[in-house]
């Protein structure tokens, strides 16, 4: 079984918490699941859940390489050249990255979030599109900030073949 999620800003990607903050609990109703890969509580977006162990791994294991595509708003003006450093793979304190699809995106057609991003009519912003194929922890936002972009907001909305398509947050979809 897979279960994808539109996992909401702010929900902790586990299934308890003992400081009683959202959780998967509140919006999985299936037992025996658990989540093949991570978004932190600030991030959005597709999160897979299943009960096979051997699905999970190559889903999740870097081996496999599986494509997980994000849309990213970020503070600032996306240039050339930020999205040529993007391709290239960027050098992080752990290390360098993997190189990434990455491209600007017109502002996606999105729910909104609560609560909503900053605004500052000093600062633009925009949106890019980067698809990974290794997940470290906070990676994306790691990245764009590498490059001068800090992200604003982290919407993921592919894992491999899986998509987001029409889920709200909150909202799971089961394939057999």
């Amino acid at each position: 079984m897979l279960i994808l999620l539109n996992k909401p800003y702010g929900v902790l990607c586990q299934f308890t918490d003992r400081e009683g903050r959202p959780t998967l609990a509140d919006h999985v109703r299936e037992k025996g699941v658990y989540a093949a890969g991570r978004l932190d509580a600030d991030s959005e977006g597709l999160l897979l859940l299943t009960d096979d162990g051997g699905l999970a791994h190559r889903l999740t294991d870097p081996r496999h390489k599986q494509p997980k595509t994000y849309w990213a708003q970020v503070e600032g003006i996306v240039t050339d050249e930020a999205l040529a450093c993007l391709r290239n793979g960027v050098v992080l304190n752990d290390g360098p990255t993997l190189p990434a699809e990455a491209r600007a995106i017109e502002t996606p057609t999105l729910w909104p979030r609560d609560p909503p991003v900053r605004f500052r009519k000093s600062v633009p912003d925009a949106w890019i599109e980067l698809v990974l194929r290794e997940g470290r922890n906070r990676q994306v936002r790691r990245m764009t900030a590498a490059v001068g972009l800090p992200t604003l907001r982290l919407v993921r909305v592919r894992v491999g073949e899986h998509a987001l398509g029409d889920l709200q947050p909150g909202q799971t979809r089961r394939i057999d």
